[in-house]
């Protein structure tokens, strides 16, 4: 019993040991396996994160791409509903003409009077109108209905005229009067009767109305669109004043409605403008649609999911991604248009509007999610390999991560490194975070001494400066907004001699300024992309130079010709640019009619001296010659190519606003900047002193171009050409224009 009594007291110490070791073993434990529950939880937390910041920027990039294409499809909208506002007023315009025509209000006046009832017991009024006058006075009606049908396109179209002579014409388009009852009174060829809708717009604009009787199917099955505006007498202005009669015009829509829906120099292949009207439940397509449906063919039913025309009906201007009359998604973006029950709509296919789009984000997507699964499984190697319980493992396992994130590291590298652009980060106090090596090559040091520095100390502080100044603006407002894609900005910054294209120190950078949020370790800070444009911008300026003196050469061949003409080429070339810049258009505007005006005389070179210097009459031929030699400039640069449209300037040049010109153009159809050239010349031209006369004052020649308004000058370019001389001190600047030449050819 002595014996056994220290074994089981030795086992029991054994025991109680290996007890309190398991213990300690299992208190070990516990911590790291809460601490390994944690970091898993934030590794997951920070993956799911990540991923969550990759999808949110790529819808953020989807927005903003729906948001141009809002901003494009707009202004293409706005172009072509005030091209349809324009053809409706057209229209109204030559209707309110015909009711405000003074003869035919004094025989609408006379017929009135004559069918007015008489007092009983009243004598006879001599100077009543008989049934011969009431005659003649309708069949002049008529002739007056008849002519201004023919001139304002209120007839049939000639297919639908010409019918067989054994068959009764329907009434298809023209121009009706009805008198104070409703009851018609005299119309051109082809109008339809005064019934139904015609009837019922007569009544309406007998209440002082003008009425617009919206487009429907009328015979020969064509689209027709009618108008009707009351007639007052000549002393009668509509106020108060009970109306003679009513005259309803009847116009067959033909392509000069459907040619304003097509947007000029369109280079997509899915855009599409068409106009809809609500029609009781259903939406009406008015005009022609892309997959050949003809105007008023085609209804669908307001509630179909998603319409585009429901869409654009119930909420006119609006802007979104619905579905076509064929079932396809678009975006599509509404004008409703002012004076009809119109809405115009302008729509592209989703598919070709974000395809380019879409692709850049599903790469951008692709690269994200991969960057961060390679960064999750990088950390989980650290991690897993860090919590190893032998030191060299661990030890190892760290290498093996750190040269996964240095692979990772390199990859982001050899990204930006293949970039030609320098790519660099500063932080809010102007310290580099990051550069790659074209800009360490651009500073001339390496990227790691980049690192730490400021940018005074690197790129020195006049080039700091600018960048500073940009770069304390973005920050500012993005740390208010933190709307990171609205402060975005893009620079052209010069530095150096700018007036010395050749010069060594001249340096023209773009720059892309992009905030970059903070974290916190890290302040809020700016990535700019500095591309260097020097060369390509010395080549422009070198370009335009080479341009600029070769146009003063030809012109002064054209100058050495004639001394009253010396010079007219540039002063028009100064006037037409100072009046483009007056009007607020942009440099290629300003450019053009500058090169124009400089090169509009060129063919005059193929005119003898001495017609140029003729003191007496011109013969008619000899006059053509003179006002057509800009033709001639047009031959001879025909083939040559400009920034703008300088060549089909000098061929509009002889075009007149009231359309007299060779050509024919009229109004808005003459080239703009064709329309500044032409007030440019003619200024030039009476200001100057020639052979055959002195030079006209400054308040004569704006006289001149004020009558001339309308006629042969667009207003526009006038009004700016005279505030140029009233208050910019045109007058003065121009005062040299007048002087006349010391010698001619015949004194030499």
């Amino acid at each position: 019993m002595t014996d056994d009594a220290p074994q089981t007291k030795s086992d029991s110490t054994a025991d109680s040991t290996k007890k309190e070791a398991v213990a300690q073993l299992e208190d070990a434990k516990r911590p790291v396996n809460k601490f390994v529950f944690i970091g898993v939880f934030l590794m997951l937390a920070a993956v799911g994160g990540s991923i969550f910041g990759a999808f949110k920027f790529v819808e953020d990039e989807r927005a903003r791409s729906l948001q141009e294409w809002q901003i494009r499809l707009g202004i293409v909208a706005d172009s072509r509903s005030s091209a349809i506002d324009e053809w409706l007023d057209g229209n109204l315009k030559a209707m309110r003409e015909l009711a405000e025509n003074a003869s035919l209000q004094l025989y609408m006046s006379e017929i009135a009077n004559a069918k007015a009832p008489k007092a009983p017991g009243a004598p006879e009024d001599p100077f009543a109108t008989s049934e011969s006058d009431g005659a003649a006075e309708t069949t002049y009606l008529r002739n007056i209905l008849t002519a201004t049908a023919e001139r304002t396109g209120f007839k049939p179209p000639v297919e639908a005229a010409e019918v067989s002579a054994n068959i009764e014409r329907a009434g298809i388009a023209g121009l009706g009067l009805v008198d104070a009852e409703g009851l018609p009174v005299a119309s051109s060829p082809s109008m339809p009767p005064m019934i139904g809708a015609l009837r019922d717009a007569a009544m309406e604009a007998l209440k002082g109305k003008p009425t617009v009787i919206d487009i429907y199917v009328g015979p020969s099955n064509l689209p027709t669109i009618g108008f009707a505006l009351p007639v007052y007498g000549i002393q009668d202005d509509g106020r108060g004043a009970k109306a003679l009669g009513v005259v309803i015009g009847v116009k067959v829509v033909d392509e000069s409605l459907y040619a304003k829906l097509v947007q000029p120099g369109q280079t997509t292949e899915t855009g599409e403008t068409y106009l809809v009207r609500k029609q009781g439940i259903t939406a009406e397509y008015l005009s022609a649609l892309k997959d050949g449906t003809l105007p008023l063919k085609r209804a669908l039913a307001m509630d179909t999911p998603d319409l585009a025309a429901a869409f654009a009906l119930t909420s006119p201007g609006g802007f979104g991604l619905k579905r076509d009359y064929l079932g396809e998604e678009v975006l599509m973006i509404s004008r409703p248009i002012s004076g009809a029950p119109w809405v115009l709509i302008r729509k592209i296919n989703r598919a070709e509007a974000l395809a380019e789009t879409e692709t850049r984000l599903t790469t951008l997507l692709t690269v994200f999610i991969l960057i961060i699964v390679g960064v999750t499984v990088a950390v989980f190697a650290v991690w897993r390999h860090g919590s190893s319980l032998r030191a060299t493992q661990a030890a190892q396992n760290f290498k093996l991560s750190s040269e996964q994130f240095e692979n990772l590291s390199k990859f982001m590298n050899l990204i930006s490194n293949s970039h030609p652009a320098g790519i660099v980060a500063v932080n809010g106090n102007t310290v580099y975070t990051y550069a790659n090596e074209p800009a360490a090559r651009e500073a001339g040091i390496p990227v790691g001494d980049m690192l730490g520095k400021t940018m005074a100390a690197v790129m020195g502080p006049v080039k700091a400066s600018v960048y500073t100044d940009i770069n304390d603006k973005i920050l500012t407002r993005f740390l208010e907004t933190d709307d990171r894609d609205g402060c975005r900005e893009m620079h052209i910054s010069t530095f150096g001699d700018d007036d010395d294209d050749d010069a060594d120190e001249l340096k023209v950078i773009k720059s892309d300024h992009i905030p970059l949020r903070g974290d916190r370790n890290h302040p809020p800070g700016i990535l700019m992309i500095l591309e260097d444009i020097t060369e390509l911008t010395r080549e422009r300026r070198r370009s335009e130079k080479m341009l600029r003196q070769l146009i003063d050469t030809l012109v002064s061949v054209v100058d050495r010709r004639d001394p009253f003409s010396a010079n007219h080429s540039s002063h028009v070339a100064e006037v037409a640019k100072a009046i483009a810049e007056e009007m607020g258009k942009n440099e290629v505007s300003s450019k053009t009619v500058d090169i124009a005006g400089s090169l509009m005389n060129l063919g005059k070179i193929f005119i003898p001296p001495e017609l140029l210097t003729k003191t007496g009459n011109l013969t008619p031929h000899e006059r053509q010659t003179l006002t057509t030699s800009y033709l001639v400039s047009v031959d001879l640069l025909k083939d040559v190519t400009f920034e703008g449209p300088v060549v089909n300037t000098i061929r509009d040049l002889g075009e007149t606003w009231d359309g007299n010109g060779p050509l024919g153009k009229k109004g808005e159809d003459i080239l703009e900047t064709a329309r500044i050239l032409s007030v440019a010349n003619a200024f030039v031209g009476m200001v100057s002193a020639r052979a055959y006369r002195d030079a006209m004052s400054f308040e004569k020649v704006s006289d001149i171009l004020l009558s001339d308004t309308g006629s042969k000058f667009d207003r526009k370019p006038v009004s700016a050409l005279i505030n140029f001389l009233e208050n910019r001190d045109g007058k003065a600047k121009w005062a040299h224009y007048r002087e006349r030449p010391e010698t001619s050819l015949e004194d030499e």
